[in-house]
C-alpha cells in the first residue's frame, strides 16, 4: 500500500531508472507533465518521443516544454500510442530505457475521449519490444471512469501473460483501495 500519490511515485521510480542520454517514450503525453519530467531527466543528450491523439494535448505539451526550454530533444507526435513503433526510428528500437503510460482522459479536456483496451494493449506490446535490457514501463491505470474498468481488466490479463523470465511486474495501490482507485504497475525488463 502506498501513502504518496501514484504519479509522484511513478516519477520517483523513473528518476532512479533513467539517466542523462537515455531514450524514453511518453505514450500518453496529455498536458505534458510526464513529457517534461522525462525531458528534464534525460537532458539535452537524451531523446524523448511523446504521443497523444489529441491536438490540444500536443499543443499543451509543446507549450510546457517550450516554457522550460526542453523542446529541442523531444519529438511530439499527434498519433495513438498504439502507433509508437512506426514513429520511433529503428535505430532506437531495443534502446528505449523507459515507456510511460498515464491512461484515461486528458485532464481539463473532453472526457469522452479515453484510452481503450484495444490500443493500450497494442502499445504495451510495442513498448515491451522496444525496451532495452533493464528498461522499465510505468503504467498508471484509472479504472474509475467509464471504460476504465474494462481497460484495466484487459491490462491485468496482458500482465499475467507476460513471461516472468523476461519481466518483473510490481503493483502499487493507493492508500485507499477500491475498484475505482488508480493503480500503478511497474514493469522491469530483465537484463539478458
Amino acid at each position: 500500500m502506498n501513502t504518496q500519490s501514484l504519479p509522484k511515485l511513478a516519477h520517483q521510480l523513473l528518476s532512479e531508472a533513467i539517466h542523462a542520454g537515455d531514450v524514453v517514450v511518453d505514450a500518453t503525453a496529455g498536458n505534458g507533465h510526464d513529457t517534461l519530467f522525462l525531458a528534464a531527466n534525460v537532458g539535452e543528450v537524451g531523446q524523448v518521443f511523446a504521443f497523444d491523439i489529441q491536438a490540444d494535448a500536443i499543443h499543451a505539451s509543446r507549450e510546457r516544454l517550450h516554457q522550460h526550454q526542453c523542446l529541442q530533444h523531444v519529438c511530439l507526435y499527434q498519433a495513438s500510442h498504439s502507433q509508437m513503433t512506426p514513429h520511433i526510428p529503428l535505430k532506437f528500437h531495443a534502446q528505449v530505457k523507459a515507456v510511460v503510460f498515464n491512461l484515461g482522459y486528458l485532464p481539463g479536456g473532453d472526457k469522452s475521449i479515453i484510452t481503450s483496451a484495444e490500443t493500450t494493449l497494442l502499445a504495451l506490446s510495442q513498448a515491451a519490444r522496444i525496451l532495452c535490457s533493464g528498461g522499465v514501463i510505468s503504467l498508471l491505470v484509472y479504472p474509475g471512469h467509464t471504460g476504465g474498468d474494462t481497460e484495466h481488466l484487459q491490462i491485468q490479463h496482458w500482465l499475467q501473460a507476460l513471461n516472468p523470465a523476461e519481466f518483473t511486474v510490481t503493483r502499487h495501490d493507493c492508500h485507499v483501495i477500491s475498484p475505482t482507485t488508480p493503480v500503478l504497475y511497474w514493469l522491469e525488463k530483465h537484463a539478458n
